[in-house]
């Protein structure tokens, strides 16, 4: 079991150097971050934190959070847990009450685990997604952000994928995510709400969780490597992915919170850094990172993946005054040195 208590010491003040949220005063602010025990949401959260904010009010019923990431939060004074679950209308309705900015983050992740239980992820992506809705609609909140996915594009082969353009869902969890989009478009125009979605295009870093079934595949890879055993890949790792260091999500989402450019809330952007690697070449820079020669196993391509993913990310530019400033190749480095050290303890 990795002890991730150890990321507070050796990570310290992870974000203190950056400032993303130029000359506001967050300790005037009060915010929301549902699925705050995940792997986005604690670094949110943890942002927040660092750079003085008035309250940080972290939502999680733990389904796939981890109880060690609250730990790290619980040590800010400013911090404060609700332990609830976004199904449950009067938690959010509480979550919400005396919030200034909300950022949604809870969700049932992964393709697999949806075309394996498509109702669950239909009741926590979508159920859950309209009770927040709702209830930063009822407490007046001034701006409602949330995380919808790449995945919405669906069987669209364009590239690079567009805000405009999506192809059919591929599998039940981009159908939540899509569903997601829709039901802000209309609570935004019928509701004067000032929302903005985010579709996250292969978000990776620290505190992301190697472990499970499900797990995402760059801690999964590298957590099998640090174990000396064989990565599997899925396919003949060709497919391309737009890897995002968790880092650039959570500067798009503080520069979010304050933009006042005209029209940039009602609107999807895509967060990503705008280049693409393969899976086969993710691997050949991680075993490079670790000093290893350790070959992958393939398996079967996975069911609902998308096959290439490249995004534009100019939107978010013009609108949000985002810059990815963390290439892949640096947050695979970064990401590779925190489970070495986390491993090693």
């Amino acid at each position: 079991m990795i002890d991730y208590i150890i990321f507070a010491v050796i990570f310290k003040k992870m974000y203190q150097s950056v400032n993303f949220h130029g000359k506001e005063d967050l300790s005037q602010f009060s915010f929301l971050v549902t699925g705050c025990a995940g792997f986005i949401g604690s670094h949110l959260a943890e942002y927040l934190l660092q750079h003085n904010a008035k309250l940080v009010r972290g939502m999680d019923n733990y389904l796939t959070g981890l109880k060690s990431n609250i730990d790290l939060l619980k040590k800010y004074p400013n911090f404060e847990f609700h332990e609830a679950d976004i199904c449950d209308a009067n938690a959010c309705k509480n979550a919400c009450d005396g919030i200034d900015f909300v950022t949604h983050q809870a969700a049932l992740g992964s393709v697999p685990r949806s075309i394996k239980n498509p109702l669950h992820s239909h009741q926590v992506n979508v159920d859950g997604f309209l009770n927040m809705l709702i209830a930063s609609r009822d407490a007046n909140v001034k701006r409602f952000l949330f995380a919808s996915s790449s995945s919405v594009y669906g069987d669209s082969v364009d590239l690079p994928k567009v805000e405009s353009k999506i192809g059919k869902p591929l599998s039940p969890y981009a159908v939540t995510k899509l569903s997601n989009e829709l039901y802000a478009d209309v609570f935004a125009k019928n509701y004067s709400m000032e929302i903005i979605g985010f579709r996250y295009f292969n978000v990776f870093g620290p505190r992301q969780d190697p472990n499970g079934v499900y797990a995402a595949v760059i801690p999964k890879f590298i957590a099998s490597l640090l174990k000396k055993e064989n990565p599997v890949i899925d396919g003949d790792g060709l497919q391309t992915r737009d890897f995002t260091f968790v880092e650039n999500v959570v500067q798009v989402n503080i520069k979010a919170f304050f933009a006042k450019k005209t029209d940039c809330t009602k609107r999807i952007y895509n967060v990503a850094v705008g280049a693409n690697f393969s899976i086969l070449e993710m691997y050949k820079d991680m075993i490079e990172i670790l000093g290893l020669s350790f070959q992958p196993q393939h398996t079967e391509t996975r069911k609902g993946d998308i096959r290439n993913s490249l995004a534009d990310i100019s939107n978010a530019k013009n609108y949000l005054d985002y810059h990815p400033t963390v290439t892949f190749k640096e947050g695979l480095n970064r990401t590779v040195q925190y489970f070495k050290t986390i491993y090693s303890n």
